[in-house]
C-alpha cells in the first residue's frame, strides 16, 4: 500500500515510518510513505505556502496553487508506478470522523493521499476540486495534519495482513467487532490485593471467551451506548448478546460499576 503525504514538516512523519509495528510493516514491504512538501511548488522565491484571507481575519490560509502541483505530481507518480490514483484526504477538524469501518475501507486501497495542512485553513476552491473526503480524529484541534495523518496510517498499516506478528489482534481490539475492547489482565495474579478475575486463570475457553464479550458490552454500553444502537442497527450482536444486554439495563448483571 502507498500513501502520499502533502505536509511542510516532512521529518515529523519519520515517527510512523521509522519506529515501531508500523515500521517493521514498512521493512517488510507492506506499504510505502512518499511525502511531498508544497514549498517546492511554490510559485515566488520565498518558497510561500500560506497568505492573508480575504475579508480579514486572523490566522494564515494555506494557497491552492502549491498544493494542486502536489497533487498532480502525486498522481503522475501513483499512475507510473502502476497504482490507480488514491482518494485524496484532507486531515481537518471539520471532517467526518474516522471509524473503524473507514479505516478498513482504506487499508483495501493500493494507494491513498493526505493533505497534511497548516495554519487557519486551505483555500476552500483546492479543497471544492481536488479533496475527496476531508477526514477528523476527533473534536478537538491541533496545529497541523501530521499528527492526524499518522495516526491514520498507523491505523491502516495494522490492518494490513502481515503487519501484526498475531492477526488475532486486530480482531479482536476495540472497535474491530463495533464494540469497545474488554479489559485485559497479565502477572502477577494478585497486584495490591486485587486479583485476577477467577475466570480467566480456570483455564475454561468458552467461558474467558463469553466473559470477555460480556465486559466489552458493559463497558461500551457505559462509555458509548450509540456503539451499542450502531451494532444493532449492522447485526453485530447475537441474542445472546441482547438477552444480556437486557440483564445489564435492568441491573440483574451486577456489571454495571465494574471496569470503570
Amino acid at each position: 500500500m502507498r500513501f502520499d503525504v502533502i505536509t511542510i514538516f516532512p521529518p515529523m512523519l519519520d515517527a510512523v515510518a521509522r519506529h515501531g509495528i508500523t515500521a517493521r510493516a514498512r521493512e517488510r514491504g507492506l506499504w510505502e510513505l512518499h511525502c511531498w512538501n508544497p514549498r517546492d511548488y511554490a510559485n515566488d522565491a520565498y518558497r510561500s505556502v500560506d497568505d492573508r484571507p480575504y475579508g480579514g481575519g486572523p490566522g494564515m490560509v494555506m494557497l491552492a496553487e502549491p498544493l494542486a502541483t502536489a497533487l498532480r505530481m502525486i498522481a503522475a507518480a501513483q499512475q507510473a508506478a502502476g497504482l490507480p490514483r488514491g482518494p485524496v484526504l484532507h486531515l481537518s477538524p471539520r471532517g467526518t470522523p474516522i471509524t473503524h469501518r473507514r479505516v478498513r475501507e482504506l487499508a483495501a486501497l493500493p494507494a491513498v493521499t493526505m493533505i497534511a495542512s497548516r495554519y487557519e485553513a486551505v483555500d476552500q476552491r483546492l479543497v471544492d476540486r481536488y479533496v475527496d473526503e476531508e477526514l477528523s480524529v476527533g473534536d478537538f484541534v491541533v496545529s497541523g495534519g501530521e499528527l492526524p495523518a499518522m495516526m491514520l496510517i498507523d491505523a491502516t498499516v495494522r490492518l494490513l495482513p502481515g503487519a501484526l506478528n498475531d492477526e488475532r489482534s486486530a480482531i479482536e481490539e476495540s472497535f474491530a467487532d463495533g464494540l469497545l475492547d474488554c479489559p485485559h489482565y497479565t502477572r502477577p495474579e494478585t497486584f495490591e490485593g486485587v486479583a485476577v478475575p477467577e475466570v480467566l486463570v480456570s483455564g475454561h475457553h468458552a467461558r474467558i471467551a463469553r466473559w470477555r464479550r460480556e465486559q466489552a458490552l458493559a463497558l461500551t454500553m457505559r462509555r458509548r451506548p450509540e456503539l451499542i444502537a450502531r451494532a444493532r442497527a449492522d447485526g453485530l450482536l447475537t441474542g445472546e448478546d441482547e438477552r444480556w444486554l437486557a440483564r445489564f439495563e435492568d441491573g440483574s448483571t451486577g456489571q454495571q460499576h465494574a471496569s470503570k
